[in-house]
C-alpha cells in the first residue's frame, strides 16, 4: 500500500459514507425512531475541515448515501434483513432527492453523490466510473458506520488495488467496541490515520 504522504491530492477524492439526513438529523429516519449515537452525531463537524483543505489542494468530496429505492407504489424496497432489524423504515425514507437522503448540511454539497443500495460504495454503483473519469487514484474514507459500510467499502478498495487511507475517528458505529475490532480487523487493508492527523497532512502537502 502506497504512504498516503506520497500521494497526488489532485487525484485523491474523500468519500464518505451515509453521513445524511435519515442517519443523523434528529428529524430524520433514525432521528424520529430514537435511534443514533453522539459519536455518530460528531462525525460532520470532524471531516467538514478536511474536505476543505482537500478540495483547496485539487481533490474531490464524494458522498456516498444509503437508498431505499420507492417502488411503483411508493413503498421502499427493503431487503429482509434491514426490514427485521430497523422495522421503523418506513415510505420516503431515504428516498432519492428527499431531505433524508441528502448528505447533512455541514458537508452539503458533495462533488459527487453515490447512491448505494447495500454496504459498499462500490456494489453496483458508479463510483469507479467517477474515478476514472476524475483521475482519482485515492480515496480518504470515513462514515458510518464502521463494521458495515466504511468497512465493506475498504475492502472492496483493496480487492480492486485502491490506496485507501481510513480515518479512524471520522467514522463510528452504535457500539464503541464494535468500532474500536473494525479498526484492528482493517489495520492490513488500509492505513488509517486520526482526522487531526490526516488534517495537518493534507494542510501541509504542496
Amino acid at each position: 500500500m502506497s504512504d498516503p504522504t506520497t500521494w497526488d491530492l489532485s487525484r485523491t477524492a474523500l468519500l464518505t459514507i451515509d453521513l445524511q439526513n435519515d442517519f443523523i438529523h434528529p428529524e430524520g429516519a433514525y432521528g424520529r425512531a430514537g435511534q443514533g449515537a453522539a459519536s455518530i452525531a460528531a462525525l460532520p463537524d470532524r471531516v467538514a475541515p478536511l474536505v476543505k483543505a482537500l478540495r483547496a489542494k485539487g481533490g474531490h468530496y464524494i458522498s456516498a448515501q444509503f437508498t431505499l429505492v420507492p417502488g411503483r407504489d411508493g413503498e421502499p424496497l427493503i431487503a429482509p434483513h434491514l426490514k427485521e432489524l430497523r422495522p421503523f423504515l418506513a415510505k420516503g425514507d431515504f428516498e432519492p432527492g428527499s431531505f433524508g437522503h441528502t448528505v447533512v448540511d455541514t458537508l452539503h454539497p458533495a462533488d459527487f453523490v453515490i447512491e448505494k443500495v447495500a454496504y459498499s460504495a462500490f456494489y453496483q454503483t458508479r463510483l469507479e466510473y467517477i474515478m476514472r473519469a476524475m483521475g482519482i487514484d485515492h480515496l480518504i474514507v470515513g462514515g458510518i458506520v464502521t463494521n458495515g459500510g466504511v468497512a465493506s467499502t475498504l475492502r472492496d478498495a483493496h480487492l480492486r488495488n485502491i490506496a485507501t487511507c481510513m480515518l479512524t475517528d471520522g467514522c463510528a458505529a452504535f457500539r464503541d467496541d464494535v468500532h474500536e475490532a473494525t479498526i484492528l480487523s482493517l489495520g492490513t487493508v488500509t492505513h488509517q490515520k486520526t482526522c487531526a492527523d490526516a488534517l495537518t497532512w493534507l494542510e501541509g502537502k504542496a
